[in-house]
């Protein structure tokens, strides 16, 4: 059950506690998700409850229901005694993600190949055309999550709901990880590599499908740089807290 005017502190939150502690906890989620994807907290950056509170004038109540959340979605890691951190994780569990989501691909695609309406065919390229444009206009936030999306569309047009339902878990750790590690000037998905497997599948060649989409994860987990230094931020600043 929601509560109400006891989950606020200070007159800065009444116009928030309005509108109910759901939509604080939502606004506190998408600022710190947005600036995750958008690689401006970077992976081990501390985030304490008393300082969220104070960003958004709102009570730990409702801090610690985004927190859980970020936490469930692994865009947070909760340590012992360290509180909330930008998730961080290690290049060994990378390679494990990764390898765990080149065997789910691996059986989704030649599903797809077989299975793909046209419709879904014609969807597939739509949000490739959609990735051109967020590239192209700098939306980096957008572009992983569109990558992303076209992999869970994929899926989809397999018709196995249980093999989209491994693959949306490790869609949305691998998206993390690119946002966190990608190196500059990499690009994560290539739109035309996202076309060539569109061509392989739409033509029912799965064995050319598979091929390209295991090369294609190598590809994206090789762009990585997982050794970066870490640094102080200003969260009010990242958070774009007026």
């Amino acid at each position: 059950m929601r509560k109400k005017s006891g989950d606020t502190v200070s007159s800065p939150a009444k116009p928030a506690a309005k509108r109910g502690s759901g939509i604080v906890d939502q606004k506190i989620y998408d600022s710190v998700l947005k600036a995750v994807m958008s690689q401006r907290l970077p992976p081990g950056t501390k985030l304490t409850e008393a300082s969220l509170c104070e960003l958004f004038a709102v009570s730990r109540t409702i801090v610690r229901k985004a927190i859980q959340r970020l936490a469930h979605d692994h865009i947070l890691e909760l340590r012992p005694n360290r509180g909330a951190i930008i998730a961080q994780p290690t290049p060994q569990e990378t390679r494990e993600i990764f390898a765990a989501r080149r065997a789910i691909e691996a059986a989704i695609v030649p599903l797809a190949a077989a299975n793909a309406t046209r419709a879904q065919i014609t969807r597939l390229r739509q949000i490739v055309r959609e990735e051109h444009a967020s590239f192209h206009s700098g939306d980096h936030a957008k572009w992983i999550r569109l990558g992303g999306e076209f992999h869970i569309l994929l899926s989809d047009s397999a018709g196995n709901p249980v093999l989209t339902r491994f693959l949306r878990e490790l869609v949305s750790r691998c998206s993390l990880i690119i946002a966190l590690y990608q190196a500059p000037g990499k690009t994560a998905c290539p739109n035309d590599e996202h076309e060539q497997l569109i061509d392989a599948i739409a033509a029912g060649d799965a064995a050319l499908a598979v091929r390209m989409m295991d090369q294609h994860l190598l590809d994206i987990e090789r762009a990585l740089r997982l050794s970066d230094d870490q640094h102080e931020v200003d969260l009010a600043e990242i958070l774009d807290i007026a």
